[in-house]
């Protein structure tokens, strides 16, 4: 682009003489004539004005010269390529139109095109672009900026932005020009479902409150009016609720089962809005019990029982119950009852008017010796296949007199001890069995011996610590989650009709919590198996779980059975099904503390977990069935507040552009053809038209040279002082 050219003329001095010289003669000449006035000399002001003529001229006085070039100015095009230019035509209507602007050629205009794409979830940020594009341009070479977008941005500022307020007035503007291009034909209308409060928890049993609101914006459009929401919860019915727009709305969900909820909520559609992609929407929730409640009761006071108080206490969700039988019956020493300080055992309470109140039932090393009741002992039983979960740590008592195994609660049971030969007592290190390594409650426990590793050596670096003292069952039925001693079952769970039942066949877990020979999991062992048994979720020993991230659903199949199904039916939100295989999953355990590097490698069935994937890009709730069991699963719902409006208006950007002196152009909605102004300078105040926009002149240039000539020639300045010399003597001489 070829650059004008401009010639500015100024006036300055080249003296002939030094410039001592040139005052020296100057007052001299100042003295001369004062002196010639006060003697009233005739013809001295001619002679002031020879001697005055003739200073000027050995002053030098030059015409100075400067040559130019005017700078070309630069402005900014800033094209919107976020999520919501999706929508509709928008995207093309960009491409087209800055494809035109571009080939469009406006002499000394040059047209910088950045362009802004998704800036995560902090919605577009056309402002913040344009701060950082224009900070490498000369400040008295920018012009402005021109915005190519749907008018959703989300950093619109307040006050017109420090770039566009330049620092030399000389073109005198206050502002630089903001213009903006909209992609559509004018202003579009829209309906939107917003969720204002949703509890990340619920409680079972008890409804959830949801509130949303439903508002509806753009031309014509007015709050109070009559909307639907469909509600929709996993894989249940839908149920349409009616709502008012405009105004926050409550709506009850019910919580009917702990784990993850996935809540979809869709209202009816506006007649003539742009997009119903803001329509809709998907909220987690997760239901959770309120306050478990476990009854802990300990035969005679034993090591655990700290254990156990600590574990349960530590447990913000948990009231624990404790009685420790400090004195049974065949104690009887004959203390008289008012001489003892002890609080009776109230078993009538506990194991018949309020033994349903419980979730979890704790009998540690406890040895009925008739302290409870035939009728009560029932009782614990019908608690657990009503499902209520009992857990038991057997000891020397399982192999004496006075054994629940020989009580209504033995029915129940998934182990039995025979009387002779049931104690073990010798050194030994608890393991998994292939079974436990599946299941939940003891997959992955820290520490765990590897397959094929010596549990029975004396030092095994990293690997838990021993035992040395375990029951040895005849029987057993349930899963056997870990081995003793001789490989006999150590820990034993089943489940009995609605309820749960765990079996640990020793007393000797507090050896962990000790540090005995390296210690071992014992915390986390026993929260797995107490929360297995009140039924959490994430420890089920059949599992089928689906997440979708980055339009892929994943699908994750755990069980403790050797025959899982492998194949589950995955059935999207338009109803559509497909058949999808699962994959077994190999065993990662790294190497480090818990694995080391010389550890046999774990076979990968014995992980139990099989897996698929799926592209999953459909909105909605996914839904996953291995004929027993399902799972759903939702997308992330897109940019919260780049969807949040998804019209194309012009009435966020209004108040900014008008106070910077821009324009608002419509691109309209073919995106063959769109309305594209014409850039261009100008040197008015008014910036745009009906299909222009303009920039002010800047006035940047750069000198190219200087040059000087004379004020006046030699001779015309002798000439004129000589005649002023004549003119004085001729006045003198008339005297």
């Amino acid at each position: 682009m070829p650059m004008l050219t401009h010639i500015s003329q100024a006036f300055g001095f080249a003296p002939l003489v030094p410039l001592w010289l040139l005052a020296l003669l100057g007052l001299v000449a100042v003295g001369l004539c004062v002196l010639a006035l006060l003697r009233r000399t005739k013809g001295a002001i001619f002679r002031l004005l020879a001697l005055a003529s003739l200073l000027v001229w050995l002053s030098g006085p030059q015409r100075l010269h400067e040559s130019w070039h005017v700078l070309p100015e630069t402005a900014l095009l800033l094209v919107d390529q976020s999520p919501s230019m999706t929508i509709g035509q928008r995207a093309d209507i960009a491409r087209q139109a800055t494809h035109a602007i571009e080939q469009a050629h406006t002499d000394g205009l040059n047209l910088r095109t950045v362009t802004v794409r998704n800036s995560g979830h902090n919605g577009t940020r056309l402002f913040e672009a344009l701060d950082q594009a224009a900070a490498d341009i000369p400040p008295d070479q920018f012009a402005g900026a021109v915005m190519l977008t749907d008018g959703q941005i989300a950093d619109i500022p307040t006050d017109v932005p420090e770039r566009l307020t330049p620092t030399a007035q000389n073109d005198g503007k206050a502002h630089l020009p903001l213009h903006v291009l909209l992609t559509a034909k004018g202003e579009e209308t829209d309906r939107q479902l917003r969720i204002l409060q949703a509890p990340p928890y619920a409680i079972v049993g008890q409804p959830a409150k949801l509130r949303v609101q439903i508002d509806d914006s753009g031309p014509g459009t007015r709050a109070g009016t009559h909307a639907d929401v469909t509600l929709r919860v996993n894989g249940d019915e839908p149920v349409s609720i009616p709502v008012t727009t405009g105004a926050p709305q409550d709506i009850s969900l019910p919580v009917s089962h702990p784990g993850q909820m996935l809540v979809s909520l869709a209202v009816s559609p506006l007649e003539g809005e742009v997009s119903q992609l803001n329509n809709q929407t998907i909220t987690r929730m997760t239901g959770i019990r309120d306050r478990l409640r476990v009854l802990l009761i300990s035969g005679t006071p034993n090591q655990g029982e700290r254990v156990w108080r600590r574990l349960l206490k530590a447990d913000p969700s948990v009231d624990l119950i404790h009685f420790t039988i400090l004195r049974p019956p065949d104690k009887d020493d004959g203390t008289p009852l008012s001489d003892l300080a002890l609080i009776a055992f109230p078993v009538r309470e506990l194991f018949q008017e309020k033994i349903n109140q419980f979730d979890l039932i704790i009998l540690d090393g406890f040895e009925n010796q008739n302290i409870l009741p035939h009728a009560y002992l029932n009782n614990i039983a019908n608690f657990v296949r009503k499902g209520g979960g009992l857990l038991l740590t057997a000891g020397p008592e399982f192999v004496g007199p006075g054994t629940l195994q020989d009580t209504p609660v033995g029915d129940i049971l998934p182990a039995h001890v025979p009387l002779e030969n049931g104690m073990i007592e010798q050194r030994f290190r608890p393991h998994l069995t292939a079974e436990g390594r599946r299941h939940p409650v003891t997959a992955a426990l820290p520490g765990a011996p590897q397959t094929g590793a010596d549990t029975n050596a004396l030092t095994v670096p990293g690997q838990w610590g021993p035992w040395y003292r375990a029951l040895k069952p005849d029987t057993t039925h349930g899963n056997t989650l870990m081995s003793g001693p001789d490989n006999a079952p150590l820990l034993v769970l089943d489940h009995v009709e609605q309820g749960r039942v765990a079996l640990l066949l020793s007393d000797q877990i507090w050896l962990w919590s000790r540090g005995e020979g390296g210690g071992g999991p014992q915390a986390e062992l026993l929260r797995r198996i107490s929360h297995w048994l009140m039924k959490e979720p994430e420890l089920e020993d059949e599992q089928l779980n689906a997440a979708i991230s980055g339009g892929e659903l994943t699908v994750t199949r755990r069980s403790t059975a050797s025959e899982a199904p492998r194949t589950v039916t995955v059935t999207a939100p338009d109803g559509k099904t497909t058949s999808l295989p699962l994959h077994t999953v190999a065993s990662t355990q790294p190497e480090g503390k818990d694995r080391p590097a010389t550890a046999p490698q774990t076979d990968d069935s014995q992980t139990g977990m099989t897996t698929a994937r799926m592209a999953a890009e459909q909105p909605g709730i996914w839904q996953v069935d291995d004929g027993t069991h399902k799972a759903f699963a939702a997308p992330t719902p897109p940019n919260p507040q780049e969807f949040s409006d998804v019209r194309a208006t012009a009435s966020k950007v209004d108040a900014i552009v008008t106070a910077t002196g821009g324009g608002i152009l419509w691109a309209g909605d073919t995106p063959s053809a769109p309305s594209v102004p014409k850039l261009q300078l100008a040197d008015g105040n008014t910036l745009h038209g009906a299909n222009w926009f303009a920039f002010p002149h800047r006035n940047a240039h750069v000198v190219t040279g200087r040059s000087a000539t004379p004020l006046l020639p030699v001779w015309a300045m002798l000439c004129l002082s000589l005649a002023l010399l004549f003119a004085g003597w001729w006045r003198e001489g008339r005297s």
